[in-house]
């Protein structure tokens, strides 16, 4: 468990000196915390420690569950595809037919194969989590320092934190001062101070003033603190659970493909069944009787479905991948194109993550930076801002710069104006610097300039105006702060926030020749005199505003889930056009507060909101809220905190370049340019691959039919006419012919319109009913007339008639090879023309263009030589039955693939033709 207060204590066979121990409160004063948890500034015992560390348990993140590749590979072998082909291996086996038993196994080996290569993406967010805790710690024992194995620490050691390292457990300081980079929890780039003296903050733990938590790192400073909680009871650890509260959810394809492989196999198995007794009542014996069984299972099953489907993901991730999105799932690529809420971070994502100052207020007026260079109040206030500073400015070897944007963009602006302040230069005329601290909201340091002694302060106005008792006039003097200029300065920011820019105030106290330079924050910042205001943007991504707007007519809702203000962030939702006039602005602190009917409530409308200052709760249960109500959610995130979310959503979208290890690990996509319009790119790119799936499923369950007819013909006739195709002549169709033509469908560009449609629903199958009609009804029913009447036709000119014998030694055995050849060919012909008419689902062929998809010709080619080869070479007539045919006899089979398209054509317009206004779906 872990306690929102307290101490953790795993179970109930804790010693007896160590029940207190859950109940002590980690903000309490350093002596009654040493009281609870039995301990003192000369750290535990080292026995103590070892009696403590078999009631805790090690100081380390753990996965729940075990390897599960091998349960995983099993899996792949007890789908219900496998478990019927290797029905099928059985039985054709058991009739005598082993070579048609292995071809049968090497099928379900090779599709379980690729199913598990593409299932072996393991989740790594744990193990990601893990890499933040250090490898040692240095705490005090038996009244000596020392260092130890950072898995060992248990609650009550004391530990020492210096400049540098990284906190392995949550603890409470008990002396001394650190800055504490708190980003791995907070996504806070920015170092706050903790110390020994407890804050006036009484709320979330990760604000309290006196706490340091494992994962986080000491960026200045030292100090010792007590221990409160290790391994999964820290913040960390918590996040690692929220990671895995629950396991990853089927993709809406992979459930879909899987409802249909159980419907195909029970059809499969009901059909084989209850036409055995059939075949033998029509007078098969028990041996044709059971091939006649299999062959019927082997072409209900289409073998080459998973692998196809796969390959055709594999696709749709290279192609993702070139765009700037890294995906990780196969079948995450399909449940993109059915998002249908975009929940996006703002900095970095919507924006360039480049601040740039645009506007300063000084005393008389505001002004454009364009227009202040040479005004000597504009270069005091630039140069006080930028002596505030920890940033590097940009070098020739580091182009951009490095630190905090906001700083990089006030040292911009004082290069911009003429009053650079270098790195060497700041450092030297350094004297002490008070960092930037979150609950304070402001910066300070203490410089010498020109052998006199500066402070300079910015922050937020609220918090640098209290201390200010003068303000620089538009002479450069000092003059009083009157209530006046107090009014003006909040007016100014307040209309900079409504702006979206992000607003600091400057202050600085230039101290008296001789006074020697304050050493504490108080001192520093008492009497301080207000130099002006900047207001800086972070403008909107090029491409953001094309990309929302493209969004909206897919019918997908963009809510941004972000830290910053509310103010801010929902200006800049405007400007690149996501909500609106009146559109809700959600505070964390509002959302806390809300229950969860009423959260349910709010989503449930059309508005976009934007949730400003979310946790990682808030941003899971905003996650959990839309999904309950059937929304598909893709999750933007780029910090530690955002792993739980990252990993819940449908679709998990960490950033590449500014985000950490954990969350690229718990997401599904990765960002490399962490560009929202790339998001975009792949819905779009997913719906194409949704659509594509279905245009090869189409093409392949087409060939069921006439895959099928042959045997049910040659079962109801009793035998009186010869089995028309044989069982591995399905296979070469299903595994041989077919694979390479399916594979280019799922490289088809998209059609008309694909972007202007609603997302589909979840539960909107890829198989659906109006698919299986055009499959097996219309397109499969059509080879199956035209493939029957060239294997009657290849008869009849031989003189045969029902009841003749056709086996080996027969007259006609050799004109009944040629038969079930012209079978197989015309279901190849067949197949051609099913191909061409799968490209599109509405639209005429032609608006999207005869040779737009070269793979598909490629494809037909290699269909084409493999037919080919089946039929005329020697070796390969032996295993698959098949004999050599004349011109005549193929000409027969040569206007297959027209007519088999041409219906399809004709059918898609007559129906584009019912519908008015169908610009989205062509008419030629």
């Amino acid at each position: 468990m872990v306690l929102s207060r307290g101490i953790h204590k795993p179970d109930a066979a804790a010693a007896p000196d160590a029940d207190n121990a859950e109940d002590a409160d980690e903000r309490q004063q350093p002596a009654e915390l040493f009281r609870d948890l039995r301990t003192s500034r000369q750290g535990l015992a080292s026995k103590e420690a070892a009696r403590r560390q078999l009631i805790y348990g090690p100081n380390e993140l753990t996965r729940r569950g075990g390897r599960r590749w091998p349960r995983e590979l099993l899996t792949q072998f007890t789908q219900p595809l496998a478990i019927l082909l290797a029905l099928a291996a059985v039985l054709a086996w058991a009739g005598g037919t082993p070579a048609l038993s292995i071809a049968v196994v090497a099928v379900i080996l090779l599709n379980a194969g690729f199913a598990f290569v593409q299932e072996m993406q393991a989740e790594r967010a744990v193990e990601a989590l893990a890499a933040f805790l250090p490898a040692t710690a240095r705490v005090v024992r038996d009244g000596t320092r020392c260092e130890i194995a950072a898995r060992d620490l248990v609650p009550g050691d004391l530990l020492v934190i210096a400049e540098g390292d990284r906190v392995c457990a949550d603890a409470r300081i008990v002396d001394g001062t650190v800055l504490l980079n708190l980003s791995s929890l907070t996504g806070e780039s920015l170092p706050v101070s903790r110390s020994s003296d407890p804050g006036t903050v009484t709320g979330a733990l990760l604000e309290a003033q006196e706490l340091v938590f494992s994962g986080t790192t000491c960026s200045g400073g030292e100090a010792e603190a007590v221990v409160t909680r290790t391994g999964m009871h820290t913040e960390l650890g918590r996040i690692a659970t929220l990671s895995q509260r629950a396991t990853a959810e089927r993709s809406p394809l992979e459930q879909q493909v899987r409802r249909a492989t159980w419907i195909i196999a029970v059809v499969a198995v009901v059909i084989g069944a209850a036409f055995l007794p059939v075949g033998v009542a029509a007078g098969l014996g028990w041996s044709a009787a059971i091939s006649f069984s299999i062959g019927l299972i082997v072409a209900n099953v289409p073998e080459g479905l998973l692998p196809t489907i796969t390959l055709a993901l594999a696709g749709g991730v290279r192609e993702l991948a070139r765009g700037g999105a890294v995906v990780k799932r196969l079948s995450a690529v399909e449940t993109l194109g059915s998002t249908t809420v975009i929940c996006t971070d703002k900095t970095g994502t919507l924006t360039e993550n480049r601040m740039r100052v645009t506007r300063m207020w000084l005393p008389g007026g505001e002004v454009d930076t364009a227009q202040v260079k040479g005004d000597p109040r504009a270069e005091l206030l630039a140069a006080s801002a930028a002596a505030c500073t920890t940033a590097e400015a940009p070098t020739d070897s580091q182009p951009g710069g490095s630190g905090d944007p906001t700083e990089l963009a006030l040292l911009r602006l004082a290069s911009e104006i003429g009053v650079a302040v270098t790195s060497s230069e700041r450092t030297a005329a350094r004297r002490a610097v008070f960092h930037f601290d979150a609950h304070l909201k402001r910066m300070s340091t203490v410089d010498e300039t020109a052998g006199d002694i500066v402070v300079h302060t910015k922050g937020a106005l609220e918090t640098v105006l209290p201390f200010c008792t003068g303000l620089v006039d538009a002479r450069g003097h000092r003059q009083q702060l009157d209530e006046n200029a107090q009014h003006d300065l909040r007016t100014a920011t307040d209309r900079y926030a409504a702006a979206g820019l992000r607003v600091l105030a400057v202050a600085r106290r230039v101290m008296p020749r001789g006074e020697a330079a304050p050493d504490s924050r108080e001192e520093s910042e008492a009497g301080l005199t207000l130099v002006g205001l900047v207001a800086m943007t972070d403008p909107p991504r090029k491409g953001v505003a094309k990309a929302v707007s493209a969004a909206h007519r897919a019918g997908i809702r963009i809510h941004v889930v972000t830290g910053d203000y509310g103010l801010t962030a929902a200006e800049i939702a405007r400007q690149v056009g996501i909500g609106g006039k009146g559109s809700p602005v959600v505070a964390g602190t509002t959302l806390d507060r809300m229950s969860d009917a009423d959260l349910g409530v709010l989503i449930s409308g059309d508005d976009e909101i934007v949730f400003a200052r979310t946790s990682p709760e808030a941003k899971l249960r905003i996650c959990e809220a839309l999904r309950a109500r059937g929304e598909v959610v893709a999750m933007t995130g780029d910090g530690v905190n955002d792993a739980p979310a990252l990993r819940h959503a449908d679709i998990g979208v960490a950033m590449g370049r500014s985000g950490t290890d954990v969350a690229r690990e718990a997401a599904t996509m990765v960002l490399t340019d962490d560009n929202f319009a790339t998001i975009v790119s792949a819905v779009d790119a997913g719906r194409r691959v949704f659509d594509n799936v279905r245009k090869f499923v189409l093409y392949i369950f087409a060939h069921a039919v006439p895959e099928v007819i042959p045997f049910l013909v040659f079962a109801l006739s009793g035998g009186s006419i010869p089995l028309p195709l044989t069982v591995l002549q399905i296979l070469a169709i299903d595994l041989g012919t077919e694979t390479l033509p399916a594979l280019a469908l799922g490289r088809e560009p998209a059609e008309p319109g694909l972007m202007n449609r609603p997302p589909r629903s979840r539960t909107a199958g890829v198989i659906d009913r109006p698919l299986l009609v055009r499959a097996w009804a219309f397109l499969g029913s059509i080879s199956a007339v035209l493939v029957m009447g060239g294997f009657f036709v290849t008869l009849w000119r031989a003189g045969w008639h029902p009841g003749d014998p056709t086996g080996g030694g027969a007259a006609l055995h050799h004109a009944y090879l040629q038969a079930t050849t012209i079978t197989f060919v015309g279901i190849v012909a067949c197949q051609i023309g099913t191909a061409f008419a799968a490209r599109t689902d509405h639209a005429s062929l032609f608006t999207v263009g005869l040779r737009s998809n070269p793979l598909l010709l490629w494809g037909i080619a290699f269909e084409l030589v493999f037919t080919a080869t089946v039929v005329y070479a020697p070796p390969l007539q032996h295993v698959f039955g098949t004999a050599s045919v004349g011109l005549s006899q193929l000409a027969v089979v040569v206007p297959f693939p027209f007519i088999v398209w041409g219906a399809d054509e004709l059918v898609r317009w007559l129906r584009r033709r019912n519908i008015p206004g169908d610009t989205a779906r062509a008419d030629i």
